[in-house]
């Protein structure tokens, strides 16, 4: 590898919206986030789950053919 074309590499840290804070490596000193696992929904079990049931037959109805 050349010397002296490649970012230096060391501890960052990463800041979540919701306030937490962790460490990694990165070549940037500081990472903000909008989201993470402590506060996405998926993970702390707060989802809710959308009903498409009907999305098909509505689509057909407007651009389909017509149910025989």
């Amino acid at each position: 590898m050349k010397e002296g074309i490649h970012p230096n590499y060391g501890p960052a840290k990463v800041i979540c919206a919701c306030g937490k804070v962790w460490e990694i490596n990165s070549t940037r000193k500081e990472q903000r986030v909008g989201i993470c696992a402590e506060c996405h929904p998926f993970f702390t079990g707060k989802q809710k789950l959308v009903d498409v049931a009907g999305r098909v037959d509505k689509f057909n109805r407007r651009y389909g053919k017509k149910a025989q």
